[in-house]
């Protein structure tokens, strides 16, 4: 069945804003991954005086809610503090657009965190925040998750109760997720989006990732 898309989803999809590369940026990033299907890459010039966004521009490698959702990430931090950049949420691009199918959340939380994650090497490289390692536990792993959108139901993972554990042990992350037997069509995507997300942190720890059935069988 074909995806139902807003009006503002297909003009930014057909007709995207500040899509290309700045040379010599003050900041940028790269979320996602090409193997997962989507990724998106900022790169933007920062006052260093005032920390305003004074110009931001996007390429994407994914669908059209993939460039829409970035197209329009850009419109909604432009001319912003990186201050208040930082308080927008991963759905707040979805919303602006008038809304996504629940399967296409997850390029919100993409576009929205590909920018955060330019600010914060930013943040970094001025000395605004320290670059210390990450202490990897698992409330720091359940908070990541919360990027994982669960496809049929467009909300994160952690909020429709499918992580029934996460634990730390030494250089292993486990993560349990329990499905509906009539969502195991999702359980390889929830895998790898789980997997990234992780990995993502750049941790040196290996993930561990089981999948199972609400009736207590492994998918």
């Amino acid at each position: 069945m074909a995806l139902k898309y807003t009006q503002a989803t297909i003009e930014h999809f057909t007709k995207p804003r500040n899509m290309g590369i700045i040379d010599n940026p003050d900041a940028s990033a790269i979320e996602g991954s090409p193997a997962c299907g989507d990724m998106v890459s900022y790169t933007m010039k920062i006052n260093p005086e005032t920390l305003i966004i004074e110009d931001i521009k996007f390429k994407s490698y994914g669908c059209a809610s993939n460039i829409a959702t970035a197209s329009k990430a850009t419109e909604m931090v432009l001319g912003k503090h990186i201050d208040e950049v930082k308080m927008i949420g991963t759905s707040d691009a979805a919303k602006e657009l008038g809304g996504l199918p629940s399967v296409k959340m997850h390029c919100s939380v993409l576009a929205i965190n590909g920018i955060k994650a330019a600010i914060r090497e930013y943040e970094k490289k001025i000395g605004r925040i320290e670059d210390k390692e990450r202490v990897i536990t698992p409330e720091l792993i359940k908070k990541v998750l919360t990027d994982v959108i669960h496809p049929k139901h467009g909300k994160n993972i952690i909020d429709n109760n499918n992580v029934i554990r996460v634990k730390v042990e030494g250089q292993d992350i486990y993560v349990v997720v329990e499905l509906e037997p009539d969502e195991e069509m999702f359980a390889a995507n929830i895998h790898e989006e789980i997997i990234e997300h992780i990995e993502s942190m750049k941790c040196t720890h290996e993930v561990i990732v089981k999948i199972e059935s609400r009736t207590g069988e492994f998918i």
